[in-house]
């Protein structure tokens, strides 16, 4: 019988990968936690939303894709007041070589779309992904879960 052990993201074999996002988010939103519980908390009316996204990325490109975003995206979501959370790659395939995760905390849902919509349209960001496109694309698919943090969401150890 095997037995699934998910820490944040440390082991990510695919029938642990819901896992390791729930443990994940857990302990990487308590940052937020102490602000949004002031704000009311997730079920007191607050409009914080954390939005995981999980790119899937085009086999021998994962090393590209976190260059893009150190180097140039996560200054671009910062001017588009999108706050990133944190971003991690995989220890153990078969997703190691082929995954990226971040987290991004937005003010509400709407907020988000009009982020987004002007991530999008920013000629910088064209430019940025046109040029580190030049050899082929970096990600195969995006996958993206709006979350809410609960009321009982614990405190990160510092």
């Amino acid at each position: 019988m095997r037995v699934c052990m998910a820490g944040p993201l440390a082991v990510l074999a695919p029938c642990e990968i819901a896992e390791a996002r729930k443990s994940t988010f857990a302990a990487v939103a308590g940052e937020s936690l102490a602000r949004e519980r002031e704000q009311g908390g997730a079920t007191g009316g607050s409009t914080v939303v954390y939005e995981l996204r999980i790119y899937h990325v085009v086999p021998g490109k994962l090393d590209s894709l976190v260059a893009r975003f150190r180097d140039y995206t996560d200054k671009l979501f910062a001017k588009h007041g999108m706050k990133s959370v944190a971003y991690w790659t995989a220890l153990d395939e078969p997703v190691k070589s082929s995954t990226f995760f971040y987290i991004l905390e937005h003010p509400s849902r709407e907020a988000a779309a009009a982020n987004w919509q002007a991530f999008q349209d920013d000629l910088e960001w064209k430019t940025v992904k046109a040029k580190s496109e030049e050899h082929g694309k970096l990600v195969e698919k995006i996958d993206s879960t709006f979350l809410t943090l609960t009321d009982f969401s614990p405190l990160p150890r510092i």
